[in-house]
């Protein structure tokens, strides 16, 4: 080879390298597009298969949302789903998969108390970063055991002091309290009994429901046969619309109240006579189009409730706390850094232990100490009218 020939290949080797050089130190060849996997389990069969499905949807718009915004650095969220059909066991089975597959950073749980509760020794074993949707405070707290379970969605103390508000507000004196015979449910009649003696209402009697139960017509009648002023509805969804229509044939006259936790779709349809004038309390995304959007914040949610209606023809409350926990998994993965491709669970735990973030569902802030992160400022009163739920006054 001649002397001026391997010169030439020397020196095109030299650009080739150069190049490749310059392209690393422009951050090219190391950005990460590697996807951000989220695992969701979910009840999409079972009793608790409305609102899981409401779920699904939720986590998929957001995706989508997330997807083509832009806002992810070129990378892209993936959705694993499993169905959990409602049961514990099969809950923890999939949690199981999830946390051993590497590719997974973050678990979303759905509305299962038990699911959420039952699956608290594996996340933490295996230090998989999970948000539950359910209610029950015992999936967060005490935070010491729990340090990689999170929580969105109202707390029980905060719902029942804002029903009693309302219920000192319309000057209601004696009470009966229909409740879920779980967790959430239990937890809700040690809160409401607490606020209801501060406030001198009389609770007549507590009757549970079981969370499977379709019928609660007897459990209903037991209550309004005392003739309290009002019935606290504390129960899932489906449960707290079967109450409602129960109160109905049973002549009752008072008033219905129902806790955040029994919120479901925007519209009644078949139940709509029976709960006229009903009242809820819940976070404003469900009534967002009656709330003028002067803040950023109010503007995305008046969105998100657009986005969801348009794309599935109604609206499910709980929707907004699965958008939010993708939306803080997102943020949390990009933030937590790390080798490109690889996911750091711990660094996405640290940085969702102090999240904070104005969500679709109201002011969200985690802490050390506090891993259930719905502030009590994002519930409000809502009252039943013409079919569909609306902001009280």
């Amino acid at each position: 080879m001649s002397p001026i020939r391997s010169a030439t290949i020397a020196a095109l080797a030299s650009a080739v390298l150069a190049t490749t050089l310059t392209g690393c130190q422009l951050g090219e060849a190391d950005q990460d597009t590697s996807p951000i996997v989220i695992a969701a389990d979910l009840e999409l069969s079972g009793s608790a298969a409305p609102v899981g499905r409401a779920y699904q949807r939720a986590l998929e718009l957001k995706r989508d949302q997330l997807n083509s915004s832009g806002a992810l650095n070129g990378r892209k969220i993936v959705l694993k789903v499993k169905d959990n059909r409602s049961d514990a066991k099969e809950s923890l089975r999939n949690i199981g998969d999830f946390s051993s597959d590497s590719r997974v950073s973050a678990i979303i749980m759905g509305g299962c108390n038990e699911c959420a509760v039952g699956a608290v020794g594996i996340i933490n074993e295996k230090r998989i970063p999970t948000i539950a949707l359910a209610a029950s405070g015992a999936i967060a707290s005490p935070v010491a055991e729990r340090r990689y379970v999170f929580k969105l969605g109202p707390n029980a103390a905060d719902s029942a002091a804002a029903l009693t508000a309302e219920l000192r507000r319309k000057n209601i004196r004696k009470v009966g309290l229909l409740h879920s015979d779980d967790d959430y449910g239990r937890e809700g009649v040690t809160a409401l009994r607490a606020e209801l003696g501060k406030a001198d209402i009389k609770l007549l009697r507590e009757v549970p429901v079981k969370t499977t139960d379709t019928e609660v017509g007897q459990q209903v009648r037991q209550l309004t046969d005392r003739k309290p002023d009002a019935l606290l509805v504390w129960t899932p969804p489906e449960q707290g619309t079967l109450a409602a229509t129960a109160a109905q044939q049973a002549g009752f006259r008072g008033s219905l109240f129902f806790d955040a936790g029994a919120a479901g779709d925007l519209f009644f349809g078949a139940a709509t006579k029976a709960t006229e004038r009903a009242t809820l309390i819940f976070t404003q995304t469900m009534v967002i189009d009656d709330v003028i959007a002067t803040t950023p914040a109010k503007a995305a949610r008046r969105q998100w409730f657009q986005d969801y209606t348009a794309r599935y023809g109604g609206y499910n409350g709980s929707s907004s706390f699965a958008a939010d926990a993708v939306q803080l998994i997102a943020d949390a993965e990009l933030r937590a850094g790390g080798p490109a491709g690889q996911v750091d669970r711990n660094g996405i735990r640290d940085v969702l232990e102090t999240s904070q973030m104005d969500g679709l569902s109201g002011p969200i802030r985690m802490t050390p100490d506090n891993h259930s992160g719905l502030m009590p400022q994002a519930l409000t009163t809502l009252v039943a009218r013409n079919g569909r739920w609306r902001l009280a006054g």
